[in-house]
């Protein structure tokens, strides 16, 4: 026996059984308490469904009063009490479930009566109506919602209706009739297939090929035979036929290949042979864009992976609609079109930044020459003025390899003047960068950005050192990793903070004296517009 089934009727009038669970009667707008409580209680003892009231049993209570009965009680508990009912709760109602061909309707009745008073305790009248029609035996049970002394209402507490389920196994264990097992929830299925819809076509097409099969001997014998299958036929230029529920008619023409009216005459005549129509299956897509929810369930995943990738797909989903709306994209041509002319842009942008990025590592080359030949031309220019002696080369070796690295990479790129460093870009990009995404997170004054910028280098440290929120500030690694580390609350005092940063970056500089530059490039060659090796900090960089 399943005495608890998690599924109730479909609409296609599958069914399994019913759970045993526990429902609060309420009272139906615009009706009075007595007419609710007639209306279930003639329901629950319908002679077709108890066989004509055969398995009809109660409590405390005649079956043919009950409503009237129950209805005094009531009454009954506002005397005594002097309480007036706050809920519109009338009664409560117990649906208990069989497995099919395992108990007979005497006997559910029995369990049925038990449960209920083991449930009430007695305390409660109630009606058991054991109903027959259906082809699990099942009983309803209704018990009043004031007790029999009228002197309290039933309190529906918390997990009633998992007592009633675990009272009504037992009862049914003591019985020796089955229950439904305890799964896990991961291992919990619900039913989410139902059977295929078919169309009024469809059907008819079905029905065709079963007449045909038949082999009748003329049209018209064809035709009595749609009849006796419920169908009304319409003779005219097209023969039609219309079944019972719809509403136009059907001509034989419309039905697709082989189920024309001179098909069908050559199919009976025996001049041609009937094919029946198979349904195409919808071709698979080569691609998924969405999560696969029905194969990834296949390879066992768990219902709350279903319930995160339908969420997920829904998004998806959305923000494709919201930015085709966006872009105004009407057709799959037009997104076509824009695709493309993405993947051109995005080429070409490639092949801009490849080209911007050596630029860059040349210019960083020829800042680094430009600046050891501007070091390192006083110390050459006094070798050659003491005749390239040997005793000074061993001396100032390194220099005057510097020296002639430099020129020699001059001589290389053909340049008969040599630029200014200023000249050859300010920053090195990837400040640029930062100054931009950070004006657009932070909002940025212009002001401030163009003083860190283009100021002069006094002007470059009241920026760093006032509250402008400039890129300069941000990559002073040092002074703001003091700043966060002193004050990760709030913000300090002015005056403590230019204190405590003026100080930070007299000891960077102070460690960054011995400092030289590689000849070769690199990606991560340093900016000279960032303040750190600006002014002072610059000449003691270089020295």
């Amino acid at each position: 026996m399943m005495c608890r089934l998690r599924a109730a009727f479909s609409l296609w009038g599958w069914f399994e059984v019913a759970a045993t669970r526990l429902i609060a009667l309420h009272k139906n707008k615009g009706k009075s308490v007595a007419a609710c409580l007639k209306s279930r209680t003639d329901y629950a003892q319908n002679l077709d469904k108890t066989e004509q009231g055969q398995f009809v049993s109660s409590y405390k209570c005649s079956p043919l009063t009950v409503d009237e009965e129950f209805m005094l009680s009531k009454r009954q508990y506002e005397l005594v009490t002097g309480r007036r009912q706050k809920n519109d709760v009338i009664a409560y109602q117990i649906r208990q479930s069989f497995r099919p061909g395992e108990i007979t309707a005497e006997e559910a009745n029995k369990v049925g009566y038990e449960l209920a008073m083991r449930f009430t305790k007695g305390k409660y009248a109630f009606l058991v109506a054991t109903h027959t029609d259906r082809e699990h035996i099942h009983n309803h049970i209704i018990y009043n919602s004031t007790a029999l002394d009228c002197s309290r209402k039933f309190r529906d507490f918390l997990l009633s209706g998992l007592a009633v389920q675990r009272l009504s196994d037992l009862i049914c264990l003591e019985h020796q009739l089955s229950v439904i097992e305890k799964k896990p929830y991961r291992e919990r299925q619900k039913r989410i297939v139902y059977p295929p819809k078919e169309s009024n076509r469809d059907r008819l097409c079905g029905i065709i090929d079963t007449i045909l099969a038949d082999k009748p001997g003329s049209y018209e014998e064809f035709l009595k035979k749609l009849e006796q299958q419920g169908y009304e036929d319409k003779r005219g230029k097209h023969t039609a036929v219309k079944d019972k529920g719809q509403k136009r008619f059907i001509r034989f023409r419309t039905l697709g290949t082989g189920y024309g009216e001179d098909e069908i005459k050559a199919v009976l005549e025996g001049k041609a042979k009937h094919q029946p129509y198979q349904k195409q299956p919808l071709k698979e897509q080569s691609f998924q864009l969405l999560v696969d929810i029905q194969g990834k369930m296949a390879e066992g995943k768990s219902v709350g992976y279903k319930k995160w990738a339908t969420k997920f797909n829904l998004k998806e989903m959305s923000k494709t609609l919201l930015f085709l709306q966006e872009q105004k994209i009407g057709s799959a041509e037009e997104l076509r079109e824009r695709a493309a002319a993405a993947t051109e842009r995005y080429h070409a942008m490639g092949d801009s930044i490849k080209a911007a990025e050596t630029r860059l590592a040349e210019i960083a080359v020829l800042k680094t020459h430009i600046i050891n030949y501007a070091k390192t031309r006083p110390v050459y220019d006094a070798y050659r003025k003491v005749g390239y002696s040997k005793a000074f080369l061993e001396a100032h070796r390194e220099e005057i390899t510097l020296h002639k690295a430099a020129k020699a990479a001059f001589d290389e790129a053909g340049l008969q003047k040599l630029p200014k460093v200023k000249e050859l870009g300010v920053g090195c990009g990837v400040c640029r960068t930062a100054d931009q995404e950070e004006s657009i997170l932070l909002g940025l004054p212009q002001g401030t950005e163009r003083d860190a910028r283009t100021g002069s280098c006094a002007e470059k440290r009241r920026t760093l050192f006032c509250r402008g929120k400039g890129h300069h500030r941000k990559n002073a690694d040092p002074i703001n990793e003091y700043r966060r580390g002193l004050f990760p609350l709030g913000r300090c005092p002015r005056r403590i903070f230019v204190y405590a940063a003026g100080l930070r970056c007299w000891i960077y500089s102070v460690k960054t004296q011995s400092y030289s530059l590689p000849v070769t490039a690199s990606k991560s060659t340093p900016c000279f517009c960032c303040p750190v090796f600006s002014g002072g900090e610059r000449q003691s960089f270089f020295t």
